[in-house]
């Protein structure tokens, strides 16, 4: 996936909660967890990340202003992507992003409460992820 798309569609997932909401709850802090299927020191994850923070900026979300992102790097091992799946949900964050096929299967197993934006993922209505891309709710 290209940086801009990538930025767009994140930037897209944080444009969804409600103005009125967000005006109602503007002082109120809000909260991303973050997993993430590769290694932390991952060029490529790194520059995901990035992106990621700079279309959360671009659409006026500010790191300890507004926003607190968690982050989970999972280095590819099984045992740490559950463990760090069932963190995340513990932190009860608004939304949680997981990058990575085996990462967003942890997730749904450890909550169906929280939604979930996920990136590479090669086919999610195969998988049984989701109903349909245009209906993506299950």
């Amino acid at each position: 996936m290209r940086r801009r798309e990538f930025i767009k569609l994140l930037g897209g997932a944080a444009a969804t909660w409600s103005p009125a909401a967000r005006a109602e709850r503007s002082n109120q802090m809000r909260r991303i967890g973050v997993l993430i299927g590769t290694a932390a020191n991952d060029t490529e994850g790194q520059a995901r990340m990035a992106a990621f923070l700079q279309g959360l900026q671009e659409l006026n979300w500010s790191v300890d202003r507004n926003v607190r992102i968690d982050i989970r790097w999972t280095a590819g091992n099984p045992a740490d992507t559950r463990k760090y799946a069932a963190e995340l949900v513990a932190l009860t964050p608004d939304v949680i992003l997981a990058s990575g096929s085996s990462v967003l299967l942890s997730l749904l197993e450890a909550t169906r409460a929280i939604p979930i934006v996920f990136t590479v993922v090669a086919d999610p209505v195969g998988g049984g992820v989701v109903e349909s891309l245009a209906r993506p709710a299950t």
